[in-house]
């Protein structure tokens, strides 16, 4: 059953990266043409052993870029204007999630950031089982682009349902590569 299988794929690649946990830089993300002439960026903070994207975060808002975060909300994902400041985030569960009025021009979004534990060569990504960004993809027309570790990145195919999105990109410290 496909469900089976990517629960046992989350399981060994949670326990594969904690092997890889380090800090990292996403420079090679931050020069690309997508993000250099970005003006509305969909990002999130990460946490536990995800790749940090506080410095890539901080870049971009250096930048004069509109950063949004996501917020679980009754419908999914709301997306939230985030100013850099550590205030204007709550602890909800782990994640850090953004204070503030939901941001509803998605199709304005030129990059959208997005969490992933591997992803495949024709781009579609394994996350943490939750479907949120799956849901909150299709909205949002921007580059999709997903960070992982090097050495995430699969030419196995990896399990894929019916509404399972694929992104643009992946982006490891090391490259980026478009799909």
């Amino acid at each position: 059953m496909m469900a089976d299988e990517k629960a046992r794929l989350r399981e060994q690649f949670r326990h594969d990266r904690r092997e890889r946990v380090r800090s990292v830089t996403f420079d090679l993300l931050l020069a690309t043409p997508e993000i250099a002439r970005a003006k509305i960026v969909a990002s999130y903070i990460s946490y536990g052993t995800e790749p940090s994207t506080q410095e890539l975060n901080q870049s971009l808002l250096a930048k004069g870029v509109t950063l949004i975060l996501p917020r679980l909300g009754e419908r999914g994902i709301e997306w939230v204007t985030w100013d850099g400041k550590p205030e204007n985030l709550h602890l909800a569960g782990r994640i850090q999630e953004p204070i503030g009025p939901e941001f509803s021009d998605l199709a304005a979004v030129d990059v959208v950031i997005v969490p992933a534990l591997h992803i495949d060569t024709d781009g579609y990504r394994l996350g943490k089982g939750g479907g949120y960004y799956d849901r909150a993809l299709p909205a949002m027309s921007g580059w999709k682009v997903g960070l992982i570790y090097s050495g995430e990145l699969t030419n196995d195919i990896l399990p894929r349902e019916n509404h399972d999105i694929a992104l643009s990109a992946a982006a490891t410290p090391d490259e980026v590569v478009r799909f």
